[in-house]
Formats: C-alpha cells, structure tokens, sequence
C-alpha cells in the first residue's frame, strides 16, 4: 500500500516525477512566506526533520541486520554500527527539541507530526481498498479455470468481421475490474458485439521505472495479462484481439492507438470501468486517478463514443 497518493509516482514526458516535485516547490515557498525568509525557524525545521530521517534510517538498518542474522556473519559488527549511529542521532535529535522548542521546534513538530498523520490515513485507505477489491478477484480464478481447461488441440481460429459491432474494452491487467467490466458489457447488450478489443496500458511511474529490466517485465507482463482476455473470449466463440503498450501517460497513449481501432473496426464502442466507493469522497477522488474519466473527455474531443461502466466495491 502507498503512503501516498498514486498520482505522486506519475512521471513526466521526461520521465521524471512532477506532481511530488511541485507539491514541494509549493510548500517549500509558503514556508518561505509565513517565515519571511527567517533563517531562524528555516534552520530549525530543516535540522530536526534531517535528524528525524537519520533516526528512523539507523533504525531501520538495525532492524534490517537482524531480521537477517542467520544469513549474515557479521551481523553483530554491523549493528553496533547501525546502533551507535542511532544513539548519536536520536540523542542530537532529542536535544535539538529540547532546546528549540519555544523557538520553532513546536511549529516543527506539529507540521511533521501532521504529514505522519495524512500518510497513515492514506495508507489505511489504500489497505482497505485492496480488501474491497478481493471480492472482486473471485472472477479471476472462475474464468483461469475456464481458459485452462481449454485443450490446446480444441483451440480454432475465429473469423473477423471488421463491420460487426466490436466492444473496445480498456483494463489494467487480468483483474475483477477487467473482468467485471466485460461481463458488464455482455450483461448490458447482450450479443450485439461479435468482435471485443482489449486495451492494456502499462503504466511507467516511479516503482517501475529502476532500469531496463524492469521496464522490459512490466511490457512482458502487460502483454502476458491482455493475452488472457483474447484466450477467454475465444474460448466462448467470439472473435478477439489485444493492443498492449508501455507509457508514462494513458490518456495520450490510447487516444493515438483508438483512431488505429476505428479504422479497423468503424462500429466500434469504447468501454472502460470505473470503481464506486461506499462513500465517496475529496479524499477518495484525491487518491485515486479516475484515468477512465480522463479518456473519455479526450474522446468526446475526438468524436468517439466510450461508456463508463460503474463497478460497486
């Protein structure tokens, strides 16, 4: 779970992050503002969360060497190491606030302690979406079993047929949203679409983005995930196929790949899903991206239909 919101690990068209970049920027000038460019608060904040940070870093490689002492020989070495340094800055640490604290040092706790705070709630929030979204997850392994049942011998090729209706469906990976968004546009028209379309986007943020080899498993893995729904929908005698790319942008990178679908396919209509919270909320909309709405006012732009199907957790 992320301590905070998802939209902070988007990265820019220069692959850099932006939304956290700017969100310091922006805090780092109204502390310069309320302050006025005393130096006197400025060094005072600066010095007790630095010292924070060294703390919890000592005591994390503490924790570290020895949950893993019955692999490392020196594990004692290493944690005197990590203790001294721990006890050396939590005494810094201590003393600093102790000293400053009519001078700034309150001021300075009640922000940090405030975004400890925030960051907690964003955590819990996210946990307990994950436990929503297990129930979700029950269509996955129904319809796994069904795919692999499936002899390889028993498998035939479907014909195309462009002029049919086609259900262009977006999903992020072989997941109950995916899922539930399908049987929502099964459920709805019934057998009006003969051919389906599967979208898979794979997002590079700042998790992924460590080097080539996590680049290269995350295409690996947004190809492997779409193939799945073209091996389902086949297996249920419809005709299917999947677009898969790599991006740092959805919105851009499906608005130049569905111009490519509606020359191939003109009856052609766009689904995405969308989830609904028990309550929603600022915080839940603050923390969740809602991609899906995003696409759908860049398609109104270009003239294509898309529906935004509701998914209840």
């Amino acid at each position: 779970a992320r301590w905070f919101p998802s939209r902070f690990t988007m990265l820019s068209d220069r692959f850099v992050s932006q939304n956290g970049v700017l969100i310091m920027g922006i805090s780092g000038l109204i502390l310069m503002l309320l302050t006025h460019g005393s130096v006197r608060y400025l060094v005072i904040l600066y010095s007790i969360n630095v010292f924070i940070t060294f703390v919890l870093s000592h005591l994390g490689m503490v924790r570290h060497w020895y949950k893993n002492r019955a692999r490392v020989q020196e594990w004692k070495e290493k944690i005197l190491i990590c203790g001294t340094g721990l006890l050396l800055t939590s005494f810094i640490l201590i003393s600093v606030i102790l000293l400053k604290f009519n001078e700034g040092g309150w001021l300075t706790l009640l922000i940090t302690s405030t975004l400890i705070v925030f960051a907690l709630l964003i955590k819990r929030h996210y946990q307990q979406t994950a436990l929503l979204l297990k129930r979700l997850q029950e269509l996955v392994v129904s319809a796994m079993i069904s795919i692999e049942n499936v002899l390889p011998e028993t498998k035939k090729e479907i014909a195309c047929d462009s002029k049919a209706k086609t259900a262009v469906i977006l999903v992020n990976g072989f997941n109950g949203l995916g899922l539930h968004t399908l049987y929502g546009v099964i459920r709805l028209f019934g057998g009006l679409f003969k051919n389906f379309v599967f979208i898979h986007i794979g997002v590079i943020d700042s998790g992924t983005f460590k080097g080539a080899a996590e680049v290269e498993n995350l295409q690996a893995q947004v190809k492997k995930d779409v193939e799945k729904y073209v091996h389902y929908m086949n297996h249920h005698g419809f005709y299917a196929e999947a677009h898969s790319s790599i991006t740092n942008d959805i919105v851009d990178e499906v608005a130049e790949i569905a111009p490519k679908i509606l020359a191939r396919f003109p009856n052609a209509v766009f689904f995405g899903g969308q989830l609904v919270f028990p309550k929603d909320s600022f915080f839940t909309r603050l923390l969740h991206n809602y991609t899906v709405f995003a696409m759908q006012r860049r398609f109104y732009h270009q003239g294509i239909t898309m529906v935004v199907l509701p998914i209840r957790v």
